[in-house]
């Protein structure tokens, strides 16, 4: 197995930029995903103007493993866990009344897909999944 494509997900997050460590703050502290331009609007006070300010910070803190993206929300969330092991697929349960995003990780969900595509001769580059539905605390409300 080539070590080409193995990433350690430890980061030192003094390395992050002023723009990139707003960014970050900003969704760790958010209760639900944010989008771009609602975190452009968050960060305005402290000097940032344009949206490609916050796009540049995104794909830098997405590319760390710091952030992920919710493709069906086009949002973005901190990692619950960005100082753990590395995952090879990411699942996101989204609640579609309360807003809140719970991350987790199914070895077995891993291996069947990574088999899958190993018989189709498909290249993975990266598995995001995405449940949409209602937590148990609004199913209870």
């Amino acid at each position: 197995m080539s070590n080409d494509h193995k990433h350690d997900h430890r980061h030192d997050l003094s390395t992050l930029t002023r723009n990139q460590a707003f960014v970050f703050e900003t969704l760790q502290n958010a209760k639900a995903p944010m989008s771009a331009y609602t975190i452009l609007d968050e960060l305005r006070d402290d000097g940032f103007r344009a949206p490609l300010q916050v796009y540049r910070a995104l794909d830098k803190l997405v590319e760390m493993g710091l952030v992920h993206r919710l493709e069906s929300l086009n949002a973005f969330v901190a990692c619950d866990h960005p100082e753990g092991d590395p995952h090879g697929a990411i699942a996101f349960a989204i609640c579609e009344d309360c807003g809140q995003v719970d991350e987790f990780a199914d070895d077995e969900i891993v291996a069947r897909l990574g088999n899958w595509a190993k018989t189709k001769k498909f290249r993975l580059d990266k598995t995001i999944i995405e449940l949409r539905g209602t937590c148990e605390t609004c199913a209870n409300a």
